[in-house]
């Protein structure tokens, strides 16, 4: 197991953001999220979409806020584990965290943040009986390589940004894709909307209006998707590639069974450092709850702060905690790399 001070869990704004906090105390993190990129809700749901309450900043999209925390921790070094669910949190008799993820990554930490927002994102699966066998390979639910489909019969499923941007790298790559949604309507951008429209007009993108009712695989290899048209007629659909992108789903998992006392599927807190019931554990954001909680991204940065002095104290109970100014602090200054 890898030793640390701190494990962050999850990789959305707040806990981007509780990356810098930690690190302004010269604590390094470990940083774990399910998904296979730093972000959280801000990329998965509203990554183009305008945030107007971030102070000092008029309006930024959520891919734009995403962006800027990670160039603000990026002198901090924090170790990403991305991709990867944590399974286990579990003290040890020295008082340290056992840390496991379902990849087979073990740290052990002095304290843990979850910054889990809702819980962990899980893409939302097909459900058809058998086809997880294919997973992995030639059924993907994440974002894929898309100059590795070139000239591949690709079958794409959704109708939100993420699936008709992907049809249209696709179709760049001249994969020969077909876009599947149950009716043809989309909730993507319009822009990205009158892209695909375009393709379509023009032959290069196929679009079907179907509902997906079984599959045909041949040598261990998924081959064909068989599906059920708007008429009540079926069509099989021959592809190299499946890539369903039909959102995410939010489920607290695996945190239920850490010991943490919840209400209303969300960790109980203290307020002076975010402190759960577990020594040593903290929540932050969207995860936690106690009286007067408001879920923004703003309120979970206070958190974040007042975390990262808690969980100090747990790491080095001897040693005393000033409050130092980025403004004036040369201490900071170095750390940040603008001395």
């Amino acid at each position: 197991m890898t030793p640390t001070d701190a494990v962050v869990i999850g990789a959305g704004p707040v806990g981007l953001f509780q990356v810098f906090e930690l690190g302004l105390l010269g604590i390094h993190a470990h940083v774990i999220d399910a998904l296979p990129a730093p972000g959280g809700q801000c990329i998965e749901l509203y990554a183009d979409k305008p945030i107007y309450d971030i102070p000092g900043t008029k309006v930024c999209s959520g891919r734009e806020l995403i962006d800027r925390l990670m160039a603000q921790i990026a002198p901090f070094e924090a170790t990403f584990h991305l991709g990867q669910q944590v399974d286990v949190v579990e003290k040890q008799p020295d008082g340290r965290f056992r840390v496991e993820t379902a990849t087979g990554t073990r740290l052990l930490a002095k304290t843990v943040i979850v910054a889990g927002g809702v819980g962990s994102f899980q893409p939302r699966r097909l459900k058809l009986d058998g086809l997880h066998a294919h997973e992995g390979r030639e059924l993907r639910y994440d974002a894929p390589d898309a100059t590795a489909h070139a000239h591949q019969r690709v079958v794409v499923i959704g109708d939100g940004d993420a699936a008709l941007e992907l049809a249209i790298e696709l179709v760049h790559q001249h994969a020969d894709v077909t876009l599947m949604h149950r009716r043809d309507e989309f909730k993507a951008e319009p822009l990205t909307v009158e892209t695909v429209r375009q393709l379509r007009a023009s032959g290069r993108l196929q679009f079907v209006a179907a509902q997906p009712t079984g599959f045909e695989q041949h040598d261990g290899r998924l081959v064909a998707l068989q599906v059920l048209l708007a008429d009540g007629t079926t069509r099989t659909l021959p592809l190299d590639a499946l890539f369903v992108r039909t959102g995410l789903s939010p489920k607290l998992g695996p945190i239920a069974d850490w010991g943490l006392a919840l209400e209303r599927k969300q960790i109980v807190v203290e307020t002076a450092s975010y402190e759960t019931n577990v020594p040593g554990i903290f929540a932050v954001g969207d995860v936690n709850t106690y009286p007067g909680k408001k879920k923004l991204i703003l309120c979970g940065f206070h958190e974040a702060t007042l975390a990262a002095f808690g969980a100090a104290a747990r790491i080095d109970p001897q040693r005393a905690l000033h409050l130092e100014y980025t403004t004036t602090s040369p201490r900071l200054h170095r750390a940040l790399g603008v001395a």
